[in-house]
């Protein structure tokens, strides 16, 4: 199984990226999807998870109401809308995944995932 993200970039403050991430070795739309962000010097925080089907969700409250995720299963890819964006949104993102299909209360446990996507960088600054 690999796991690829992709879409990052520079943005102004208040700005818009979507990042996607692309599975190969795996249906991405049978299991739970979690994107992490992991920012210079801190330790890798869950950002949001989606369940299969789109069952349930869970956010990180400081991402709530700017970011959101949804899945374009013709391609079976997730993509991670980010709006309104702060300087603290800047970190490397990764999709992560295991073999559950929904989302739980340790959604954001690093060690709750097996499979984990090379990131890609986002960073917020004018």
């Amino acid at each position: 199984v690999q796991l690829q993200a992709s879409g990052g970039g520079l943005v102004q403050p208040g700005g818009s990226l979507r990042l996607s991430c692309a599975a190969s070795g795996y249906t991405l739309d049978d299991y739970a999807i979690t994107w992490f962000r992991q920012a210079p010097g801190k330790e890798r925080e869950g950002v949001l998870c989606i369940g299969s089907g789109d069952v349930n969700a869970y956010y990180a409250d400081s991402v709530k109401g700017r970011f959101t995720i949804s899945r374009e299963n013709a391609k079976d890819m997730i993509h991670l809308q980010l709006n309104s964006l702060k300087p603290e949104d800047t970190a490397v993102y990764y999709c992560a995944a295991d073999s559950w299909q929904f989302c739980n209360t340790d959604w954001d446990q690093v060690s709750m995932y097996q499979y984990w996507g090379r990131g890609t960088e986002v960073t917020v600054s004018s």
